[in-house]
């Protein structure tokens, strides 16, 4: 339990984590909405926690915001129907199963059949849709010219990023991509593709960028930055 809470308007307690570090100059605040809701302030060795959590207070309106503005979490239930991957798929349970099933109506729908206990059964829907995902991301790089493909991709539940690419060819993706649509996910995909050509965001990199996902990039980019909060709103 955190030592420290800040309440919301709403009457909601939200732990407060404080880490000193030498070398830090300034007080920084970072409120974390998943996968649990807290707020991480950083301070500089001889800064008082109670300067620390006067600054908090300062930036009320801001981290009220943030918290408010942040998704409710959804539990996800047989019967249920979700998208992923650009289909609706309805999630259904049979305990007798060991192992799921992914019944594919059309390019539209499908249905998935959990296996196992019911108590395990968010986890399991959850750890199959991050299992198609990177099937699918792996299958959108194929589309790209070879000699822009990584030597390694990897699957995070970030919260800061949508993808990554560093220096060495190694590409991270935020498996919350798999609930876009899949425009958006290739959207990312082709902009971590591009920074094995630029590792920057010049112009040259948006032009790199525009050629590898073809028309409607933009449109792709807006929907992103509009709705990506919504994409946590499972699990």
């Amino acid at each position: 339990m955190a030592e420290f809470e800040f309440v919301l308007s709403s009457g909601e307690r939200i732990p407060v984590v404080i880490t000193t570090r030498r070398g830090l100059r300034n007080i920084t605040l970072r409120p974390k909405t998943r996968p649990v809701r807290e707020i991480h302030i950083s301070k500089p060795w001889m800064t008082p926690v109670s300067t620390a959590l006067r600054f908090l207070e300062q930036k009320r309106r801001w981290c009220e915001r943030i918290f408010d503005n942040a998704p409710q979490k959804i539990t996800v239930r047989p019967g249920d129907e979700i998208e992923f991957l650009g289909r609706h798929v309805v999630l259904q349970h049979d305990a007798n199963r060991r192992a799921n099933e992914f019944i594919v109506h059309d390019e539209a729908s499908a249905m998935l059949i959990v296996g196992g206990g019911a108590d395990m059964f968010e986890r399991r829907v959850r750890d199959f849709i991050r299992s198609q995902f990177l099937v699918t991301v792996k299958q959108m790089v194929r589309t790209a010219p070879r000699e822009l493909w990584p030597q390694r991709i990897t699957i995070r539940d970030t919260t800061s990023r949508w993808g990554s690419c560093s220096t060495s060819g190694t590409m991270s993706f935020s498996w919350r991509l798999a609930f876009a649509p899949r425009d958006v996910m290739r959207y990312v995909v082709m902009h971590e593709l591009a920074h094995r050509v630029h590792m920057d965001h010049s112009p040259a990199f948006w032009q790199t960028v525009s050629q590898l996902y073809g028309f409607g990039v933009e449109r792709a980019r807006r929907w992103l930055n509009v709705h990506g909060a919504e994409l946590h709103r499972y699990f």
